[in-house]
């Protein structure tokens, strides 16, 4: 067994494309911060989906339910843009369509591409968003190495902490991670962009999140912690539902049925339960996606594949944290990474070197 222990720059070893058949590629746009994320799997996956978040923003996500007919996805997009994102999509077709990649389909082979979304308008000229373009240029960039992490593609605009304003929140990021249990691998990628903080499992504090109000006690935790204010009758003002969102995929080589991804996929959501809090919130659009890519030749357990994927999952947003640098440009809001914040040492916060 073989979980990777975290290695000198805090950020935990492995990505997504450990599993055979994944390949991954970014599109950061730097006219701001925005972009998109796409996982690429050529030959095809057997894929589930669970959505947990009350606003999600989501393509092709039926089709994955086990009583219908398609059985295998060729790429599953993640992007910034709000629903504007999901425009991405269509340019992962069409890179597809040119490899001569899809489902036959009478005269045609049509590429499956679920996908999903999150909110990053806030982060500058909200008119800029990912495009076809966009999601064409992520499958051009698209490898089998470890992709970057931190503050690009999907995670480019992404923020967190944020119940109780943008002027108060930290920056997330997109993160990814791997593990390798009796001979199959299990790896995830996450783009993090919580209304909730991220927490360090191993201590049960905010890692980044919600920071204290300017003038508070200068020897109190920067940190303020989201449901500690609330839990303590601090309410926030009111933000508007669907301002956030989570969201990810976790892959495996392992060979599983349509609706054993599709438990791997909720069970994906128990390594977002514990390291974001709150989690699937009314503001949250939380979706991860589940591949099987079957390269392995070996038929996986849900049960131990799903258990995987939860702590791939945590590992993945942890890392995205800790990768994520500030941002800046026209009308960004000035939101800092944890790496900018070196005095939340000691509530479990500690800088990560740059997304490789």
């Amino acid at each position: 067994m073989d979980t990777h222990s975290s290695g000198p720059d805090g950020l935990a070893p492995g990505a997504i494309t450990d599993v055979r058949g994944v390949r991954v590629g970014h599109f950061t746009d730097t006219r701001r911060p925005t972009g998109c994320s796409v996982v690429l799997v050529g030959e095809g996956a057997v894929a589930g989906v669970d959505v947990r978040g009350a606003a999600p923003g989501t393509r092709e996500t039926d089709l994955l339910a086990p009583t219908n007919l398609v059985e295998r996805v060729h790429a599953v997009l993640l992007s910034g843009g709000s629903a504007f994102g999901l425009d991405a999509a269509t340019g992962v077709v069409r890179w597809l369509e040119e490899q001569g990649i899809g489902h036959p389909a009478g005269p045609a082979r049509v590429p499956i591409v679920p996908a999903a979304i999150l909110f990053d308008l806030t982060m500058g000229d909200a008119r800029i968003r990912p495009d076809a373009a966009a999601g064409y240029a992520a499958c051009a960039a698209a490898r089998a190495q470890a992709p970057a992490q931190g503050s690009v593609g999907a995670g480019a605009g992404a923020t967190l902490g944020k119940l109780f304003g943008i002027d108060r929140a930290m920056k997330g990021g997109i993160g990814t991670a791997s593990l390798r249990v009796g001979g199959i691998t299990v790896g995830a990628l996450v783009a993090v962009n919580p209304v909730g903080d991220v927490i360090d499992p191993s201590t049960g504090r905010p890692l980044a999140g919600v920071r204290a109000a300017p003038g508070a006690d200068a020897t109190a935790p920067r940190l303020a912690g989201t449901t500690a204010m609330v839990l303590r009758g601090e309410l926030p003002a009111a933000l508007a539902a669907g301002t956030a969102t989570t969201i990810g995929v976790v892959a495996t080589d392992a060979v599983l049925t349509k609706a054993q991804a599709q438990k791997v996929a909720q069970m994906s959501h128990d390594g977002l339960a514990r390291c974001i809090d709150p989690v699937h919130t009314m503001f949250d659009g939380d979706t991860m996606f589940a591949l099987a890519t079957g390269a392995s030749g070996l038929e996986g357990s849900p049960t131990v594949i799903g258990m995987m994927a939860a702590a791939a999952t945590t590992a993945a947003v942890l890392n995205a944290v800790r990768a994520a640098v500030a941002v800046h440009g026209p009308g960004v809001p000035a939101v800092p990474a944890l790496r900018d914040l070196p005095g939340l040492s000691g509530w479990g916060g500690r800088g990560g070197a740059p997304g490789r």
